[in-house]
């Protein structure tokens, strides 16, 4: 054996020398491979989940046909808009004791007496002689309201009294609504008479005294060749000849309210009744969930809310410009609801969902996007949806020009919720809503 050979023998002898590397590259290769088993799992169920997810929402039907609308960026809250919690400062009345209080009125009760008095040598009269000073009326005041189980009521003394109601139990339920009946918006006319808007039955009269009811107006017939199936507000003249009122859709019903919105239907109409001729005229067409009526102070104009465009129009009922429209306030921060006079001849606007801005809308984010409002209604119920909208109350004061005076707001909806009228008497606000249990009151003097 010569010394190379030796060499090669000695090598191949040595005994081989494990460093700390190569567990390392073996966890390495390790990590990796379950990685990619972690990846392809993954896909593949994913996979598994979106194309099944992607056939159902093809296959299902949406109930909506939804249209793009163009809304502008809503504008910014600053000035008289600020965000504040100036509505926290109002109370609860009647607490669980009534629910979804839409609209409010409030009648002064009379109390009519003879008032004498003895004379003691007054402009010439003999001392003693009862002198006749005339009739002296006392008020007080009754509210009056109608509520989300059909029942027109009457609020005096503290006390809750049905004194009417137009449609027939059961009452409860999204099913039982249209045979329900909704009492929307109430109004005093002529003589302290009540004129109700009832979503599903229509326009009536209600005697405050008797419970007797009168319909004006009934759904079931036709006006001008459409249907009305979402009667909402109304307004009267001061000597109860006219009466103007919304139908916010012909197509949708009250309890599908966000339908509506969503779908940005525009089938709502201003509508004139007579209550001399019984003829019922349309004023407005092409409207987008009109809501909120208010007759200006001089009855020359009807402001008429149109809620999914978050705008206000104008239309003339007297004067050179009978018969015109135009627009009153365009672009506002939420959604308007009714509307109605305040003392300083503006007007109050109540709103229960707001556009934030700065911040996100969902209504905004929807509006040209109806592809997202068709799969988001295929998957979700109205109901599910409405969960997703942020608790906001807004009341507007506005001047008789349409421009901002103030504004009192309740973020997160803390003390007053789902706002639906702002009604003011003897220097407060009276809230209503849509679907809370009670009434608020504001005192104004406080804000």
């Amino acid at each position: 054996m010569n010394e190379a050979e030796g060499l090669r023998q000695r090598r191949s002898c040595r005994p081989q020398v494990i460093t700390e590397d190569s567990p390392v590259q073996e966890a390495k290769d390790g990590s990796t491979y379950s990685s990619k088993v972690f990846r392809v799992t993954f896909l593949t169920l994913a996979a598994s989940l979106t194309v099944p997810l992607l056939g159902v929402t093809v296959l299902l039907d949406c109930p909506i046909d939804p249209q793009s609308i163009s809304l502008k960026e809503p504008p910014l809250l600053t000035g008289v808009l600020e965000p504040n919690i100036k509505l926290r400062k109002a109370e609860r009345l009647w607490e669980n004791q009534l629910v979804g209080p839409e609209s409010i009125v409030n009648i002064g009760e009379l109390i009519q007496y003879e008032h004498w008095q003895v004379s003691s040598s007054l402009c010439g009269l003999y001392q003693n002689e009862k002198v006749y000073l005339g009739i002296l009326s006392l008020k007080s005041d009754v509210l009056f309201t109608g509520t989300a189980d059909g029942k027109i009521i009457k609020i005096e003394d503290g006390e809750i009294q049905t004194i009417a109601r137009i449609g027939h139990g059961p009452c409860g339920t999204r099913e039982d609504e249209p045979a329900c009946g909704r009492p929307l918006g109430i109004r005093v006319g002529p003589n302290n008479t009540l004129f109700v808007a009832d979503a599903y039955y229509g326009l009536y009269e209600v005697n405050p005294g008797t419970g007797e009811t009168k319909m004006l107006v009934s759904t079931k017939t036709l006006i001008e060749g459409q249907k009305l199936s979402f009667v909402n507000d109304l307004t009267v003249t001061r000597d109860g000849r006219k009466i103007y009122f919304t139908d916010s859709s012909s197509k949708w019903q009250r309890r599908d309210y966000l339908f509506l919105i969503m779908e940005g239907t525009d089938d709502g109409r201003l509508l004139e009744y007579d209550t001399v001729t019984k003829e019922v005229k349309v004023l407005m067409v092409g409207l987008r969930f009109p809501n909120g009526v208010q007759l200006s102070p001089a009855e020359d104009f009807v402001l008429v809310q149109e809620t999914t465009m978050a705008r206000i129009r104008r239309y003339y009922v007297s004067g050179l410009m009978k018969g015109g429209a135009d627009m009153f306030v365009e672009n506002m921060p939420g959604l308007p609801d009714n509307i109605r006079l305040s003392s300083s001849g503006g007007y109050w606007v109540a709103m229960s969902a707001v556009r934030p801005n700065p911040g996100f809308s969902l209504l905004d984010f929807l509006s040209e996007k109806p592809w997202i409002k068709r799969m988001l209604f295929k998957l979700l119920s109205q109901e599910t949806v409405t969960k997703f909208v942020p608790k906001y109350s807004l009341v507007v004061e506005l001047s008789e020009t349409g421009s901002y005076r103030r504004s009192f707001h309740d973020p997160n909806g803390v003390m007053a919720a789902y706002v639906s009228e702002a009604h003011e008497h003897n220097g407060y606000l009276y809230l209503g809503s849509f679907r809370s249990p009670f009434i608020c009151r504001l005192n104004l003097q406080h804000v």
